[in-house]
């Protein structure tokens, strides 16, 4: 009987540069990575332009879906960051000035001697009701309401918010992995490690083919929660290779014999 716990999480990426290739994505494959580590499943990514009911219905969606959702973008000075607006219809509240965030960004300003404009004011908008997440690169705050976690498009700025975030977070159980150098082709594969992943249920095997020169390999990666249910199916691997080549010497003794 199997005691793994599994948390799962999805990401929001918004933002029309994203979309128009102007803007090239850092932020999925970093957390995607420190999620992992932690063993929380990242199940779902989308990308959504800087339109209102395109974040709310897709936040809608993925928030009642996974246990956790982070967003990117939109929570900046300037006319199109709506993320905010939209995180808050959502979720039915207003979105209202956060006195602490106000006061944060207005002595930063204040130090920095420059004047803390309406524009600049907006990033201190936020849900009613919504917690801080501390922003030590630029100060201006993300926020977390529900299971949304909000923060900024900026690489930096997200990465900093996500190590505030992360020691927060419930985990699971962390996925193993056990990566196995096939010299062969998928088509050569495909059917025997079809077999071998039905026989394995608590595993996920994927093939990643290779072409080096004028030939084919794959990379074939066996994923599970449990060390045992990766070696048996990497055991099965292993056989299924050596199986293969077995079969081509023989072939190929018999050609020549020929």
């Amino acid at each position: 009987m199997s005691h793994d716990i599994v948390v799962t999480a999805a990401m929001l990426a918004i933002g029309d540069e994203l979309l128009s290739g102007r803007t090239k994505d850092k932020n999925i494959g970093h957390l995607a990575d420190l999620l992992t580590l932690s063993g929380i499943d990242l199940k779902e990514v989308r990308i959504v332009a800087d339109d209102e009911e395109a974040i709310v219905e897709a936040l809608n969606a993925l928030r009642g879906k996974y246990d956790y959702v982070f967003t990117s973008g939109g929570i900046g000075p300037t006319h199109d960051d709506i993320t905010a607006d939209a995180i808050s219809k959502a979720f039915g509240v207003p979105c209202e000035y956060d006195e602490t965030a106000m006061a944060l960004l207005a002595e930063m300003y204040r130090r920095r001697e420059m004047e803390f404009t309406e524009a600049r004011q907006r990033m201190a908008r936020m849900p009613r009701g919504a917690a801080h997440i501390a922003n030590p690169v630029s100060t201006a705050p993300g926020f977390i309401i529900g299971n949304v976690y909000v923060m900024a498009g900026v690489p930096q700025v997200f990465q900093a918010m996500v190590d505030n975030v992360l020691p927060t977070l419930k985990t699971g159980t962390p996925v193993l992995s056990l990566a196995i150098a096939c010299p062969y082709g998928e088509g050569e594969i495909g059917t025997p490690l079809t077999a071998i992943q039905k026989a394995h249920p608590e595993t996920s095997i994927g093939s990643y083919p290779r072409y080096i020169g004028q030939k084919f390999s794959t990379e074939i990666v066996v994923r599970g929660r449990s060390q045992a249910a990766i070696d048996a199916a990497g055991a099965e691997v292993h056989a299924m290779i050596d199986a293969i080549r077995r079969r081509k010497d023989i072939a190929e003794n018999h050609s020549a014999e020929a």
